[in-house]
């Protein structure tokens, strides 16, 4: 790659980047947006319930995850081929299934929100704002599949310009109508699920722009879609399995370690687990733009063949997410009680739990993202086994290890995710080397799909 190449390279790397960065800000924004307004208009104990609230959002993410990302990998490399019309069937059947999906979830929050209600809270004071939030996020689930699914698809046909935008709208409707909806209307917790849900819906609308381009690849096919989406369904399952998988465990992870923190810790513990996984959202939004960008540009250039620019794209970014990662944590251990103010915390006991809990996970969270962008390179590399082991791994080591460690040690409770980090990362060093795995692209990659 010579010079003139390479600029104009790092050039779309950025565009990219930063546009999946701001794609991930509305998830970012619509976690940490509502755990602000409502710890300051609510009170410590909304923002609690929205953090038991979190598997049930995760177990959603994970579903737009395996139709979408694994969908959006494949998009890229047919795009890369110049198939489009290959490209064309895996993004409609990719849509339809997201849709599908979520109108599944909305039959949920009508027909059993005491019922999963109950299975997240079994405290009383906690029980009603965990419900009055999460029935609504159930009703609007088909709007953040379909936004999941959309900002995906449109970013890697090539406008990550106008999903940016969209974010940007989705977002700044959704701060608007916090206030709106919590302050002046009187929802309560409810409303801030509302206001997101609503975001939602504009950013989707504004994105469906895309599809009247005339240079656009994407466009709905409807002829034969039957009789092709069993192939192209198992094509999309296998490439967004590991992603999904991981975003599963992660689900068991919050549900067991919320009761595992309610049961040793109580009200204290759990308001301190509320905000450092609230923390774990701003390392998610460089953590999920540099996955979205090597699930994106790098699928083109291994569709492509072209090892030298996919090896660009993984070195540039690991060097950003380093940054990123060393200024948040530097930021954290300077004043990690700016974080518990921001979120109405103004009790002597709360803040300092919060302040020591913030510090040790604003560390456990740097080697949980190196591990996660190193899966995707695996699964990029065609080395789908190992792609899975960390799958599974990258949330299930935490649930024995915070266990323990909650029973037998309940003072050094918050290192546990570090402990279960750090032991996953030997572990996958160990089996890379006993599995002689070199990274290069296997032919098994570059023919999928």
């Amino acid at each position: 790659m010579d010079k003139e190449g390479k600029a104009s390279f790092d050039k779309q790397f950025r565009r990219f980047l930063w546009s999946s960065i701001l794609i991930a800000l509305s998830g970012c924004l619509g976690n940490v947006v509502d755990g602000i307004i409502v710890g300051n208009l609510i009170g410590e104990d909304g923002v609690s319930a929205i953090n038991i609230s979190k598997p049930v959002v995760q177990f959603m993410f994970t579903l737009s995850m395996l139709l979408s990302t694994g969908a959006g990998m494949l998009v890229g490399i047919q795009l890369g081929r110049k198939n489009e019309n290959k490209a064309a069937y895996i993004f409609t059947l990719s849509v339809v299934a997201s849709l599908s999906v979520g109108l599944l979830m909305t039959l949920c929050g009508l027909f059993f929100p005491d019922t999963i209600t109950g299975w997240l809270c079994k405290n009383e004071l906690l029980y009603q704002p965990t419900f009055d939030y999460l029935r609504v996020m159930l009703l609007g689930a088909p709007f953040f599949m379909m936004m999941w699914a959309l900002s995906t698809m449109v970013g890697v046909d090539g406008s990550p310009r106008l999903v940016s935008i969209a974010i940007l709208i989705d977002n700044a409707v959704n701060l608007t109508l916090d206030i709106v909806f919590i302050k002046l209307l009187g929802k309560g917790i409810a409303g801030s699920s509302m206001a997101t849900i609503v975001g939602h819906a504009v950013g989707i609308a504004f994105m469906c722009r895309h599809f009247f381009y005339k240079d656009n690849h994407l466009r709905p096919v409807w002829k034969d879609l039957e009789m092709k989406a069993r192939t192209a369904s198992a094509q999309i399952i296998s490439q967004g399995a590991p992603l999904a998988i991981a975003s599963i465990c992660l689900t068991l992870l919050l549900f067991s370690a919320n009761r595992i923190v309610l049961g040793t810790q109580g009200r204290t513990g759990i308001f301190a687990f509320a905000l450092c996984m609230n923390l774990l959202q701003i390392y998610n939004l460089f953590l999920a733009g540099v996955c979205r960008t090597i699930q994106s540009l790098g699928a083109i250039q291994v569709g492509k063949g072209d090892t030298d620019a996919f090896l660009h794209v993984l070195r540039k970014s690991f060097r950003f997410i380093t940054i990123a990662m060393i200024a948040t944590c530097a930021f954290v251990w300077v004043d990690p009680g700016a974080i518990a103010a921001l979120f109405g915390c103004d009790e002597p006991d709360l803040l300092e739990a919060s302040k020591h809990a913030l510090r040790i996970f604003a560390i456990s969270f740097i080697p949980f993202c190196y591990i996660y962008v190193i899966m995707i390179v695996y699964k990029l590399y065609g080395y789908h086994k190992m792609a899975l082991f960390i799958s599974f791994a990258l949330s299930l080591t935490v649930i024995p290890v915070l266990w323990f460690v909650a029973h037998r040690f309940p003072g050094m409770i918050w290192y546990s995710y570090l402990f279960a980090y750090l032991i996953e990362a030997l572990l996958i060093v160990l089996f890379h080397r006993l599995g002689h795995v070199r990274l290069e692209l296997q032919p098994t990659t570059r023919d999928l799909a």
